[in-house]
């Protein structure tokens, strides 16, 4: 080789990738700007143009609550709900997406009444209408913030035009849908105990509640047996209760006939309060001697006591006379919710406290009336949790004013303490102590909530509409006719549907859409369409602030309606049912929408959230689920798998995430995570999705640069190389698991598949291999050509099919190869010809893949010892004892593949000492150096080198190829 020639500069002469795409992506940074660019070319409006006349797919968004920065929670579920869209408009459909807010409720109202205490105002004095608009204004300014959140995310859908549950046709909407169940006859106005927060000083719906552990009182109770059974004279029956404050309110004890009683005689007592010998006691024998141990006395057992002796005893209220009250009756009654794990086999019964307790205290009321006891429940704790009249002896009169069951900061009164004095005074407190149990909380002020008769209107889940349906019956009937992903949320709906209670609809606050309806002392409703009309028609106009102007009340009665007997309700609709009436002013009065929707998607807490209030409102007025399917993700923890709380410093935001790494980091961690189980989400899981994100970048990045030098030539699939025919029969096996993987909302077996793809098949693999006669080959190399034509459609497979996943990546990749696109998410799935598929292909190269395996693991070797620095430098010896193996490698160049300089490949079983993989069996290996000279511009050692004399120091192949581009040294 002469000096001249050593020193020719080839590097223009070869195909090496070209590109601006950068290596860093810098996504914080670009990813705003891609928002702006999307909103300044209306990217939603061309998206909305483009599906004009498509099949509409409709995924509701479940609304929000307008009243703070968005969520880890948020981020996880609108990108979710993005991914769905975005992989639907890419298939075939218009996926027109409206995003909603939920505006009504208390913790808006919440936050305007801070504002008035901040300033010494009282909310009561301020006009009702004044204080709603301050509501109105507040939600409104967290919607522009949440929607900029949304979008910085790369959310894409309505913004412009959105549903919220305070605008005045939502509003008129929401109230129409009360009337329309009103009519049918399934609201009433009954007294039921409700979940109740004296915090808050409104009832709670059971979506509305938490449970969290608290330290409670726990006594039991002597209630003496009045009547019954001569044997039984004198004895005492034993109940067991943490709330020690509704004994007042006790009206019945609750047995159950399938587990055995006993009559006990107390035989000795350590302490010279409570029982003492001689006192007979009746308790269930399973729990009998764990009560004796409680009370620190011992028992001698008497005698059985027999169901039927249970039910013929009545006993005497344990405060009777105190306070000139309690002097009724209190009677024995079967119920099967008690049982005999804990307490004394004898349950406590406040039909004023207790939703079991008031369900076996009506269930018997034919019962009490024949025993000659009113059934009438009394209201003994206020709205303020104060004992009323209705508990005598703590209530008003009381010496010292009325008990309070809890304050207003959700402190413990002195309720308990009261009582406890009371039944101790009266010789009635067999024991007390206390328990660490779980308790309802507010889940807005965190505070307990008591159980409180209140008059309250109801939608009924048992009442026949008059075809012999009810309501509980439709909604179980439109669980069955739906779509769960996963599976297991249709047990937990049905479960809850199968159990709940009647639906209790009013709030006694100011901020949401009003029970618009009239009514009379009775509870009977007024049904005039006319009036309803007027209300609806008002709604709309000027929004159900209508309801609280002056002189609504004539403005909608008329003059048709005598205004003395009917009475205007004021109370507020449960603002589950604002936004389980979604549906209704989104979904049916948009053009661009559908009803039912085809997906509901939230977090798994919407069983007995928006899932459940949706079903039933939907159930109520037309008859089945507003929803074809319903998809539930699970929550995120810390890494450790703990709850994320600011207490904890644990906490992981959206705004945090898309600061340092960018939104596509946050949607790629949404995409590999099992989303319908409970996530993690900290600074090491981020890590890995960058380096993830990085690996997948560079692969595009590779394919980018490669294209610059594609001029479009077209291959026919029948002259293509087995190679690339491979690459294509993967994208046509690809293609099926994507698109049953969007169907299925698989995203993690969507991500891992094309990750894994592009990690090891096409950048260690493919990619690696082609390297070579991508770079180096003649301009018309069929092989070039063939491959180019291949990476062309890699490309436009895999960044469409990321589309949905990463639309900022996905955007910057589409428009550097194809500057004069619009948007690749106006683009549609590439269309895979079903010929590509070869399955007798794929197996003929998964065994050539096995022995590839095994000259990889002998080549590595060789690197780390340094006995060669590249493949090339290498051309082993391949011995392949295996006939089936052998044949796969007929007719193909090993070299190539194995990416060697060169290869022998013969059917032995090679010497003891060649290099061996355990899970490869009769494939060995034995390196050898390559023989010949380096190729200056290839780098391929070859035995052919400086064959051209035009140019001596490249191969044959390389000079045939410098030839054709002309290229003179």
């Amino acid at each position: 080789m002469t000096e001249t020639a050593e020193k020719i500069d080839y590097s223009s002469t070869l195909y090496l990738p070209q590109t601006d795409f950068p290596m860093r992506a810098g996504l914080p940074q670009k990813e705003p700007e891609t928002v702006a660019r999307w909103q300044k070319m209306e990217l939603y409006k061309k998206l909305r143009a483009s599906a004009a006349g498509r099949e509409k797919f409709v995924l509701h968004d479940g609304p929000p609550y307008a009243n703070g920065n968005i969520h880890i929670g948020h981020a996880l579920n609108k990108i979710l709900k993005d991914v769905i869209n975005r992989s639907f408009q890419m298939r075939g459909f218009d996926a027109n997406y409206v995003p909603g807010w939920d505006c009504h409720g208390l913790p808006i109202e919440w936050k305007i009444e801070e504002k008035y205490r901040e300033k010494g105002k009282n909310k009561d004095e301020v006009p009702v209408n004044e204080f709603r608009q301050e509501c109105r204004e507040f939600a409104s300014g967290w919607i522009g913030i949440q929607t900029e959140e949304f979008k910085r995310l790369g959310i894409e859908g309505d913004f412009e035009n959105p549903y919220t549950t305070m605008n005045f046709h939502a509003e008129a909407r929401i109230a129409g849908e009360l009337m329309k169940i009103a009519k049918s006859g399934q609201l009433y106005r009954g007294s039921k105990p409700v979940m109740w927060s004296v915090v808050e000083r409104t009832a709670l719906a059971e979506a509305e509640v938490e449970y969290a552990d608290v330290e409670s009182d726990m006594i039991w109770v002597k209630f003496p047996v009045t009547e019954g059974p001569d044997a039984l004279a004198g004895a005492f029956v034993v109940i067991w209760t943490t709330t020690p404050w509704t004994i007042p309110g006790n009206r019945a004890i609750a047995y159950s006939s399938r587990y055995a009683y006993g009559l006990y005689e107390v035989a000795t007592a350590e302490n010279d309060y409570g029982p003492q010998p001689g006192e007979k006691l009746i308790f269930a024998k399973r729990l009998a001697e764990e009560s004796a141990a409680k009370a620190k006395v011992t028992f001698n057992f008497v005698r059985d006591v027999e169901a039927a002796d249970l039910a013929a005893i009545t006993c005497a209220h344990p405060l009777h006379g105190l306070g000139g009250g309690y002097a009724f009756n209190v009677p024995l009654l079967d119920g099967e919710h008690v049982t005999d794990d804990a307490g004394t086999g004898f349950v406590h019964t406040a039909p004023s406290h207790g939703r079991e307790d008031f369900e076996a205290w009506m269930d018997n009321v034919r019962v009490l009336e024949e025993r000659g006891i009113s059934s009438t429940i009394p209201f003994p704790v206020d709205d303020a949790g104060y004992f009323t009249a209705d508990a005598p002896g703590f209530g008003p009169d009381a010496e010292g004013g009325a008990g309070r069951v809890i304050d207003d900061k959700g402190k413990k009164g002195d309720a308990n303490d009261r009582v406890i004095k009371a039944l101790i005074g009266r010789h009635a407190l067999f024991a007390r102590g206390r328990l660490k149990h779980s308790y309802p909380h507010s889940w807005r002020s965190k505070k307990p909530v008591i159980f409180r008769n209140t008059p309250q209107w109801f939608v009924t889940m048992d009442k026949d509409f008059g075809d012999g349906t009810t309501l509980r019956s439709r909604a179980l009937n439109a669980i069955d006719e739906t779509r769960f992903v996963p599976g297991a949320g249709q047990n937990r709906l049905r479960a809850m549907i199968e159990q709940r209670p009647d639906w209790v609809l009013s709030r006694q606050r100011a901020w949401g859409v009003p029970i618009a309806i009239f009514a009379d002392d009775e509870g009977e409703i007024l049904v005039d369409d006319e009036v309803n009309a007027r209300i609806l028609d008002a709604f709309e106009k000027e929004g159900a602030d209508a309801w609280f102007a002056e002189g609504a009340k004539e403005r909608f009665l008329g003059n048709d309606h005598d205004h003395a007997r009917w009475h205007q309700v004021t109370d507020i609709l449960d603002v589950w049912f604002d936004s389980g009436s979604t549906h209704t002013f989104t979904l049916e009065d948009r053009p661009d929408l559908k009803w039912p929707a085809d997906v509901y998607l939230e977090g798994s807490d919407q069983h007995r959230g928006w899932f459940h209030s949706s079903l039933l409102e939907s159930c109520a007025t037309r008859g089945r689920a507003p929803y074809n399917a319903v998809i539930t993700h699970g929550f995120t923890m810390d890494e450790k798998g703990e709850k994320m709380s600011k207490s904890k410093g644990n906490t992981v935001t959206p705004q945090e995430v898309m600061k340092d790494a960018g939104a596509d980091i946050l949607r790629l961690w949404v995409m590999t995570t099992d989303y319908w189980e409970d996530q993690r989400l900290g600074k090491t899981i981020i890590q890995t999705n960058i380096d993830a994100y990085r690996k997948l970048r560079n692969t595009i990045r590779w394919m980018l640069g490669t294209l610059a030098h594609d001029k479009g030539e077209a291959v026919a699939l029948a002259d293509m190389p087995e190679l690339e025919r491979l690459m294509l029969h993967r994208l046509a096996e690809l293609d099926r698991l994507v698109r049953e993987g969007y169907d299925a909302f698989d995203f993690k077996r969507i991500a891992r598949a094309l990750i894994d793809f592009s990690n090891v098949e096409l950048s260690a693999f493919y990619f690696d291999i082609r390297k070579d006669a991508l770079y180096c080959d003649a301009p018309s190399s069929l092989r070039r050509r063939a491959a180019l034509q291949v990476i062309r459609t890699l490309f436009d497979c895999l960044v469409t099919w990321l589309a949905p996943m990463l639309p900022f990546t996905a955007e910057e990749a589409w428009l550097s190869r194809n500057p004069q696109a619009v948007s690749v998410h106006l683009e549609q799935f590439p269309t895979v010809p079903a010929e590509w598929r070869n399955d007798a292909l794929a197996e003929k190269w998964r065994k050539i893949r096995e022995v590839r395996k095994v000259v990889t693991g002998a080549l590595e070797i060789e690197r780390k010892e340094k006995r060669i620095g590249s493949s090339l430098e290498a051309a082993p010896v391949v011995h392949v004892a295996d006939p089936d193996l052998l044949q796969a490698l007929n007719g193909q160049d090993f070299a190539e593949i194995c990416i060697t300089s060169g290869i022998d490949v013969d059917g032995g079983e090679g010497p003891e000492d060649a290099f061996r993989l355990p899970d490869v069996a009769k494939v060995s290996v034995v390196p050898k150096l390559a023989e010949g000279r380096k190729c200056a511009r290839s780098w391929r050692i070859t035995t052919d080198v400086g064959s051209d004399p035009l140019y001596p120091d490249v191969s044959a192949r390389d000079a045939a190829a410098l030839r054709e581009l002309g290229f003179k040294p």
